[in-house]
């Protein structure tokens, strides 16, 4: 019945938004600070990189086809596999143009992988909600129809009440009316009113 009010927080919203960007650019300049420092033209470097990557793709293959993992690791190891490529080339590379051009690749394919995800946690969370509601509205109803019901018992527990009170009032006052004769009564054949002690037999 009293739903919590909940203060959405901007950051709470736009931070799933944004982690494929900043995942990216954060590898970007991970790479050109690593050019920075030596790695441009270092054969050693990019032979590094480039067994890295590629025995991270080669996991992900392996997990995508079931033999020893998930989709979820296989995912992680194929964004694993790219991120050490886009690092790989921002570090080698002479120029920022071919760093760039990856960078924009990789966070459109994040973007298109993450949009996918998204697109499922929303439609279970309207699934979920949907199933909620409906399961609030019939227990509400069940509580509506108790309520009638138990209001019913209750008016005529008070019904019944009321009735025993005015009889037990109509014996008394009859019983202390002057000249009331019970055998009177009887012999003249009148219907006598049920008195307290026939009504316990």
């Amino acid at each position: 019945m009293n739903e919590p009010i909940l203060a959405h927080n901007l950051l709470t919203l736009i931070a799933p938004k944004a982690a494929p960007a900043l995942a990216t650019s954060t590898v970007l300049i991970l790479g050109r600070i690593w050019n920075a420092n030596g790695a441009e033209h270092s054969v050693g470097n990019a032979a590094l990189m480039v067994v890295l990557a590629t025995g991270s793709a080669a996991a992900g293959a392996a997990s995508s086809k079931g033999w020893s993992g998930d989709s979820v690791i296989a995912g992680t190891c194929f964004a694993t596999s790219g991120g050490l490529a886009l690092a790989g080339v921002a570090g080698y590379a002479d120029g920022i143009s071919l760093p760039l051009l990856l960078w924009v690749l990789a966070t459109a394919v994040a973007y298109g992988l993450a949009a996918r995800y998204w697109r499922t946690d929303r439609r279970e969370a309207l699934a979920h909600e949907r199933h909620t509601t409906e399961r609030h509205q019939e227990h509400a109803h069940i509580e509506r129809v108790e309520a009638l019901r138990a209001g019913a018992q209750i008016e005529s527990a008070r019904a019944g009440a009321a009735y025993a009170e005015q009889l037990a009032t109509a014996l008394i006052t009859r019983a202390t009316l002057p000249g009331y004769d019970p055998a009177a009564l009887t012999k003249a054949g009148l219907p006598e009113l049920p008195t307290a002690e026939r009504k316990s037999i």
